[in-house]
């Protein structure tokens, strides 16, 4: 598969979670997504990225959307990485980085790998987002995205 472009359906995978495996597209639900994939658990760059997330995680779920973080890091790790900093959301693993490579997502070194997903409620790729360094910003571009997304439903009703 080619690199993630606007308009693109969500892709159908599955990836481990913390239970076993999760079908990211099962996740919808009658919501958008964000799906930001992040190089490692535990690092500074990562760890900032995953709490300004998590700061803001009720104003997306306020916003009718729900955050996935995806790295390349093991389930147990995931679960340690979410129970030190208590972050609300999913993590998922990405072993080998075949899922972030196919949707166009840097990999290889602690360096690369930071993208952000936004897909509204029927799995469409509303926005993305790739920055190395500019953590807050994935944050930031995803939560004003994601309230486009509700404004034009609620002007649609």
């Amino acid at each position: 598969m080619a690199a993630m472009n606007l308009g693109d359906p969500m892709p159908d995978v599955t990836l481990t979670g913390e239970n076993g495996p999760v079908k990211l597209r099962d996740l919808l639900q009658e919501k958008a997504l964000v799906v930001y994939f992040y190089p490692k658990d535990e690092t500074p760059g990562c760890t900032r990225e995953a709490c300004a997330f998590r700061d803001q995680y009720q104003d997306f779920t306020d916003a009718g959307a729900d955050v996935v973080g995806i790295s390349r890091d093991d389930a147990a790790s995931h679960a340690k990485f979410k129970a030190k900093e208590r972050l609300p959301f999913t993590l998922l693993s990405d072993l080998g980085g075949k899922v972030g490579t196919s949707w166009g997502v840097a990999g290889g070194s602690l360096l690369a790998g930071r993208s952000t997903f936004v897909f509204d409620k029927t799995g469409v790729l509303r926005h993305k987002f790739e920055s190395r360094i500019r953590f807050g910003k994935h944050v930031e571009e995803a939560l004003e995205t994601v309230k486009k997304l509700a404004a034009e439903l609620a002007a649609s009703a």
